[in-house]
């Protein structure tokens, strides 16, 4: 994961001056002496390598200038991993979490380094069959773990609010989607409306991820084991559905160069199909079967389109995380035009 870090962009740079004189008398060992440079993936949070002479953590901070509302939530991710950290889902150990902007200039929080694969080939090209079934099979056993914790227990039954998970983010990604929008696309408006009108009567809640996907998670080095789940920035109490979906988007669309999993071979891959896939996570939770499928998908690639569009904002401001937020344009109007072809397909 190191040779994924590059120098610390213009548009990130902060005083690591001031950050080694924070840090010096809060982070046991620390003499002050640092080396930064930021990770070149991510869309939302910036994230930093802070390399001292005996040890390496990670620095997940909001990104500089004007942000929409609710967006960003550093605090919370340090809050969930903590809380996380006293059950069987892995996550990296957080270190401190500093809500002083006068510091590098928003908030942030610091987690230790976790050694191991980050695989963001869903195709898992260098692998046998059975690795790549083993892998799949790790990612849909934590994401079955997460869903099964008692976040009450941990303090969290005031991390979300139960009940109507699907409206309240249908008004949240809508509202962000109409705040970062730059042009109009026809297929979002339809996705608004008809998306509130065919929400299931089904008020289950858990822990959700939010952004549960191959790429954010660290896989052991040699083993088909998860080390930590990341990205934990758009996690609340909600519908563990809504992750399953999430999870389950890329059997369906391919955007470019983003491997998809549509065309697969799956028997001579090893990857499971997208029925055996969630009959693997029924079986984990106790399910019986799941109903209104196509809701649960075109609800998840309608969030997905409204998060893009913002880092596609972002980008024409300079401020996104990523140097490739400007290609986004066309992964929004993509995203929101299959997803409405799909809908009206499987209505007929």
């Amino acid at each position: 994961m190191i040779d994924e870090t590059t120098p610390v962009r213009s548009a990130h740079r902060f005083d690591q001056s001031r950050l080694a004189e924070y840090l010096r008398d809060r982070l046991e060992g620390f003499d002050g002496s640092m080396e930064v440079r930021q990770f070149s993936g991510g869309q939302s949070n910036p994230t930093f390598l802070l390399s001292t002479r005996d040890r390496k953590c990670v620095l997940r901070k909001k990104p500089p200038g004007e942000l929409l509302p609710s967006a960003h939530q550093v605090e919370r991710e340090y809050r969930i991993m903590t809380a996380l950290a006293r059950t069987d889902v892995p996550v990296c150990h957080t270190l401190l979490l500093c809500e002083d902007e006068s510091i590098i200039g928003t908030p942030f929080f610091l987690m230790d380094y976790v050694e191991g694969r980050v695989l963001r080939d869903l195709l898992l090209p260098e692998m046998t069959r059975a690795e790549r079934a083993a892998i799949y099979d790790a990612m849909n056993d934590v994401l079955a773990r997460l869903h099964k914790v008692d976040y009450e227990s941990l303090g969290l039954a005031d991390y979300g609010r139960p009940g109507n998970y699907y409206s309240r983010q249908l008004r949240r990604w809508t509202k962000q989607y109409e705040l970062a929008r730059t042009e109009e696309i026809e297929a979002m408006k339809r996705l608004i409306n008809w998306l509130p009108a065919n929400i299931p009567m089904d008020e289950e809640t858990t822990i959700v991820h939010g952004d549960y996907r191959l790429e954010n998670m660290i896989f052991h080095p040699t083993e088909p084991r998860i080390l930590a789940v990341l990205d934990w920035e758009l996690s609340t109490l909600g519908h563990p559905l809504a992750d399953l979906a999430y999870n389950c988007m890329t059997y369906y669309f391919n955007y470019g160069s983003t491997p998809c999993l549509r065309d697969v071979d799956f028997e001579a891959t090893g990857i499971p199909d997208e029925a055996a896939y969630i009959a693997q996570y029924c079986r984990r939770t106790g399910r019986t079967r799941i109903d209104n499928w196509d809701f649960y998908l075109a609800f998840s690639l309608f969030r997905s389109a409204s998060i893009a569009q913002g880092v596609y904002k972002r980008g024409l401001e300079g401020n996104a995380s990523s140097k490739s937020s400007l290609l986004f344009k066309a992964f929004v109007r993509a995203t929101a035009e299959q997803t409405w072809e799909m809908v009206e397909k499987r209505r007929r």
